[in-house]
């Protein structure tokens, strides 16, 4: 999945795929983390969201199944 680059101080990259509703938030410290079944709605708020880091914490985080995809 392709991740394009954000303006954050918590967050590097965000990618989405549409067709399995899987979001892929690249961190500061290196760490991918996938999120699965997150609607597009959601991915589009973040995308738009004026702080990425606290949409994160209050609308991702906690709310849906995740992987470490990379772990530095």
């Amino acid at each position: 999945m392709h991740r394009f680059p954000t303006e954050s101080t918590a967050l590097i990259a965000i990618g989405y795929q549409a067709i399995t509703q899987r979001l892929q938030i690249e961190f500061k410290d290196g760490c991918i983390y996938e999120y699965s079944d997150v609607p597009a709605v959601v991915y589009t708020a973040l995308l738009s969201a004026a702080s990425k880091g606290r949409f994160f914490n209050t609308r991702i985080r906690g709310h849906f199944r995740f992987a470490v995809a990379k772990n530095t």
